[in-house]
């Protein structure tokens, strides 16, 4: 009897046992992994399985602004930085050659598009063409640059480079060298004459042991420049004037400027094939002298960067998320 009593003890406890075991189950290390049965307080849980492909994680692109040479055709550099902002998309790099330094330095110093077309509607023409008188002197332009380089620091209030809220360059070409140089710390008024002296309009400037003259003889578009100081993605802005679209005119500062322009030609079709973007604003026959054209200027870079916007934002994309 006391046998049997054993047995049928065994029997119940194996069976209690034996239902134990098929509701809870351990996965390795000891961890329990009972289902979560739906009550009134805790809903039904549904475990998901983790994708075997998880989506990147898109990283920070870089963006640097090369604007180009081309007098008053500069203009449409700010254009295109309204079209920029427009769409939400942030510069974090500006280098300049010629007009597009003076636009860049305006900017990284913290105008934004609306403000950048204020004051090149108020600027006054006048106050930046002071004239020497070259004739009978040994200078070797027509224009002392003096009235850029105090425009510019007047619309910075002052502060240099350094201090930007864009990290900004300012490219010239060292006149004994022949090398470019990326100004990117000290007087912002003072860069820009020297990367917008065009040899024969502006005289070249003294700066230290060094004479410098208009970035455009070695870098029309700053492309490299703009990726030396960190770019990941470069939009560069091409104003410079297409020879066969010029008319014919006698004046002699049209004359130099459409000569320097040609001189460019080539070395831009080399330095645009490292950018990401090249935009080219349609400004037809504009003229570098032609300040009376501003508003059609600025309309056609916005145009220009607003039709190529599904561009940028596809390419920046495929950087982000690592794509070809």
């Amino acid at each position: 009897m006391r046998l049997s009593s054993r047995l049928m003890a065994a029997a119940i406890a194996s069976v209690f046992l034996l239902s134990a075991c098929g509701t809870t189950s351990l996965l390795p290390g000891g961890a329990s992994s009972k289902p979560v049965e739906a009550s009134a307080s805790t809903p039904a849980v549904t475990p998901i399985a983790p994708s075997a492909t998880a989506a990147p994680t898109p990283r920070k692109i870089k963006i640097g602004l090369a604007l180009g040479g081309g007098a008053a055709r500069g203009f449409a550099h700010i254009g295109v930085i309204k079209a920029l902002e427009a769409q939400g998309i942030t510069v974090d790099v500006v280098a300049g050659t010629s007009a597009g330094s003076l636009v860049g330095a305006l900017y990284a110093a913290g105008n934004d598009g609306f403000a950048l077309q204020k004051l090149a509607l108020a600027m006054d023409e006048a106050a930046i063409s002071d004239w020497s008188v070259p004739l009978f002197s040994k200078v070797s332009g027509v224009l002392k640059g003096e009235g850029v380089q105090n425009y510019v620091n007047k619309a910075v209030h002052n502060v240099p480079i350094e201090k930007f809220k864009i990290p900004f360059g300012a490219v010239a070409t060292d006149l004994r060298t022949g090398q470019p140089i990326l100004f990117q710390r000290g007087n912002a008024g003072t860069a820009v004459r020297a990367s917008s002296a065009v040899p024969g309009v502006f005289q070249s400037v003294r700066i230290g042991d060094h004479t410098y003259v208009d970035g455009g003889l070695v870098s029309p578009v700053p492309v490299r420049f703009a990726r030396q100081m960190g770019a990941d993605f470069v939009i560069a802005v091409n104003i410079s004037a297409n020879p066969e679209a010029q008319a014919a005119s006698s004046s002699s500062i049209d004359v130099l400027l459409q000569t320097f322009a040609i001189m460019g030609q080539t070395i831009n079709q080399y330095e645009l094939k490292n950018a990401d973007i090249v935009l080219q604003p349609g400004l037809g026959s504009m003229k570098g002298s032609d300040f009376a054209s501003r508003n059609v200027a600025i309309l056609a870079g916005e145009q220009a960067a607003t039709a190529a916007m599904p561009d940028i934002k596809r390419k920046l994309k495929l950087m982000a998320t690592g794509g070809n």
